[in-house]
Order: structure tokens, then sequence, then C-alpha cells
């Protein structure tokens, strides 16, 4: 009778969908429309950003409007459409690599990865998170890493690892970029802009930001993947890495690169290399992004010589296989609907930074750290949070003692921390929809390192506030 009670209790201890967690969230956050008063900033333009910047001292209450039971089906919904953009955009990418991928050309290249790096497979992992931290920290790739993270998967998987390892080195690699910001113009720069203080000055801190990230992160993943590589069995996607149909490499009888395999790489790489100039240099975002990969996928079809039928099942069977991960970002983008709507994340910015401002001395410069992780949660857009938040703290900073500068780094360790482990960050569900990888394993995977973030973060900022930086 024991052995029969166990896998019940076990049952009843499993980890609910991730469906169901974000739709939870969405009850959470309509409950807070209740409890939480309504109430909002006056906000105003900037003449030197141009952008639309709260108005300290100007918080209000207004009439509640609390969102009913009845109401939040619509919001998950209008979270759906809300998100269109981003899902698409995945649902584009899931296609394309489909085509690319049934080219063979990805198995060629990344079984001469493999053999170059067969007995050091190791050192393409802070490589990785080197060459996506410059993304991160000059033109700020947050959102648009998941493109990548594909390519990042084939040569984890060619060299032993598994789609976990191949995900983190890339997404993270990206965070850790735009965390420290060194040239970040969307987070620091704007923050900084906000603050008066010169344009990304103050470097030299977080240069050593970016070298303790990179340092951490690498020796995390490193040795993750090393007991994969070991044992395959202690992947935590596991179940994932047996529903990919892939056979042992044999380095001696790798692929042979063909005349499709050279046509194909090139579309790919005149590919990414437009994508970063249209990122950079013409502000593209999601349509922009999602029209040139979808370009990408027809010509890489027709390079392998295949036909227009051929080009449209293979991108089917590429989306068909990331709806789901693609649907969750409509679904956690519900949870900002229902808080919009109910006027409180004003109310919730306004209540952090009052109690912020009455804190003790000593720890008031970690509150306003705490403070801005906080709100990451409410307003996970980089962009979002500095036009909301930097006014407010702004003041703040300077009747508590605390240093311009050093409440510019506590907005953008706030920003950047928790964007690799919240449901309603795009960058991190966008990476995991393309990966396929279960949100609850993602947070098994990450959490141990973001605890080792945020005591970096903690100790970065009580230094600065101690060196008036």
């Amino acid at each position: 009778m024991k052995d029969l009670a166990k896998p019940a209790s076990r049952q009843w201890f499993k980890m609910p969908h991730t469906y169901v967690i974000l739709i939870f969230l969405v009850f959470v956050a309509a409950a807070l429309t209740y409890v939480v008063p309504a109430g909002e900033f006056e906000r105003a333009e900037d003449q030197a950003t141009g952008k639309t910047l709260v108005v300290p001292n100007s918080y209000h209450e207004v009439d509640a409007s609390p969102v009913s039971l009845v109401s939040i089906p619509k919001a998950i919904v209008h979270g759906l459409v809300d998100s269109a953009d981003v899902v698409f955009f995945i649902l584009i990418i899931g296609g394309t690599f489909e085509i690319i991928s049934s080219t063979g050309t990805i198995e060629a290249i990344t079984g001469r990865v493999a053999k170059n790096f067969a007995n050091k497979g190791r050192w393409v992992i802070p490589i990785f998170i080197m060459l996506f931290s410059v993304a991160g920290f000059t033109m700020g790739m947050s959102t648009e890493v998941m493109v990548f993270v594909p390519i990042g998967i084939a040569v984890a998987r060619a060299l032993g690892f598994d789609a976990l390892t191949g995900t983190a080195m890339v997404s993270l690699g990206a965070a850790s970029g735009f965390t420290a910001g060194i040239l970040n113009p969307f987070n620091v720069g704007l923050a900084q802009a906000i603050a008066e203080v010169p344009l990304f000055s103050g470097a030299w801190l977080r240069i050593i930001l970016l070298l303790c990230l990179i340092t951490v992160t690498s020796l995390y993943i490193v040795r993750y993947a090393g007991k994969v590589r070991s044992n395959p069995e202690k992947s935590l996607v596991r179940d994932l890495e047996k529903e990919v149909v892939t056979k042992e490499l044999d380095l001696n009888k790798l692929p042979r690169m063909q005349l499709k395999h050279y046509l194909t790489l090139a579309v790919v790489i005149i590919g990414f290399a437009t994508l970063i100039w249209g990122v950079s240099k013409k502000d593209w975002w999601m349509e922009e992004l999602a029209a040139l990969f979808l370009t990408m996928g027809v010509v890489s079809g027709f390079c392998a010589g295949y036909g227009p039928s051929r080009v449209a099942s293979e991108f089917v069977k590429g989306a068909k296989a990331i709806t789901y991960g693609a649907l969750i970002i409509g679904f956690a983008r519900g949870i900002m609907v229902v808080l919009d709507q109910g006027s409180v994340i004003d109310s919730i910015v306004y209540g952090l930074s009052t109690l912020v401002g009455e804190l003790p001395g000593p720890v008031q410069v970690l509150g306003m750290y705490l403070f801005q992780n906080v709100m990451n949660i409410f307003i996970t857009s980089g962009t979002g949070m500095a036009v909301t938040t930097m006014p407010i703290m702004v003041p703040l900073a300077d009747l508590i003692g605390v240093t311009r500068q050093t409440t510019v780094l506590a907005f953008q360790l706030g920003d950047g921390f928790s964007n690799m482990i919240l449901p309603t960050s795009s960058a991190l569900m966008g990476s995991l929809a393309v990966s396929g990888i279960p949100y609850q394993k993602w947070v098994k995977f990450f959490w141990p390192l973001m605890c080792m973030w945020i005591v970096i973060g903690a100790v970065l900022m009580v230094i600065a506030h101690m060196i008036h930086y």
C-alpha cells in the first residue's frame, strides 16, 4: 500500500504546466487591482531625451478600476494581441530554422565544430558568452537574441551538451552584456540622460561588472555542461533531448559540405549581417526582423533545390513545433494588461519609492537596488522602466546623499538581472520558446546563478556608494 501511495504523493507535488502558472499569475495580478489603490503620475515630454517622463511628486489617486473575474479571459486575449509581433516573429523563426536545418547545413558545420573542439569543447561556452555580451553592451541585444539560440543549441549538441547549455551560453551572454551596459544606449544611455550625468561616463565600474558576470556565468555553465557530457541522464532537459531525432556524430564520417550548404550558409551570414545593420542603424524591430527571417527561409530553401511546396511544408513543420512556446509570451503579457487596466502600476512605483526613502541611511542604496529589481517585474521594458523610475529616484538620491551615477547603476542592475527569470520577460520567454525548454526547467537551472548575480550587484552597489561613484 505504501508503494501505491508514493506515486500519488509525487503527482500531487508535480510542478504545474507553464500555462497554468501564467494564468495563476494573471489571477494574482487581478487580485492586486482590488488591494492596491489605483493611482498615476503625471507625465511630460523631456526636451533633452524626447521621452515622456514621470513628473516627480505628481502621484495622485484615481478612480478604482478593479479587473473582474469575467474580464480575465479577455485580458489574456488582449495580451496575445499586444504581443502579436513577438508571437508571430517566433513562429517565423521556427519555420525559417526548420527550412535551414532540413538542408543539412547546420549538421555539416556543427559536425566540424565538434571535430575541432572534440577534446576542448567547454571553451566554446565562454567564447559564445563573450561574443554575445558584446552585442548586449553595445546594441542592447535582448529580445533579438532568440534568433541565435538555435545555432547555440546545434553547437552544444554537437559537442555532447544539451539544449539548455546552448540556450544559456547565448542568452546569458547577451544578458550579461545588456546588464553591464557599458555602451548600451537603451538602458544606461537613457538613464544617464535623465539623471543628467555625462553619457556613458563611469564605464570603468561597468567593465568590472561585465568581467565578473562573464567569469561567474562561464564557470557555472561549464560545470553544468561537463556533468551532462559525462552523464546525459543528468541533463535537466533529458526528456527534450530524447525527443530530438539525432544520431551520434561519427567524427570520421562527417557530412561533406556541398554547394547547397555553402549557398545556405551565405544566405544565413548575409541575413544576420543585415539584422545587425538594421537593428543598430535603422531601428528595425519585430516587423522588419520577421520579414528578414521569412526571406532567409525561403531563399535558403531555394538554394537547397527545394520547390515552393517543399519550402512551405518545412516552414509549417517548424512553426507548428514552436507554437507552444510562442503563445506563452501572449499569456505572460496578460499579467501586464491586467495591472495596467487596474491602474496600479504607478501606485506600486510610488509605494516602493516611498519605502526606500524611509529606510535607514546605510541600507538605502541597497533599497534602491532592490526597488529597481522589483519594478522590473511590473515594467520589463528597459526604456519604460527608465522613464518611469529614474525621474523619481534621482531626486530621492539627491536627498539621501547617493550619487546620481550610483542611481543609474541601481537601475541598470535591476533592469538586467531579473530579465532572465521573469515569465513576463519577452527576451527569456522568446528564447525558451525557440529552444523548447519548459520555463520550470529553466528556473531550476538558473536560480543559483541568479543569486550569484544579485550578490555581485549588491557588492558593487555598496562599493559604488562608499567611493561616491
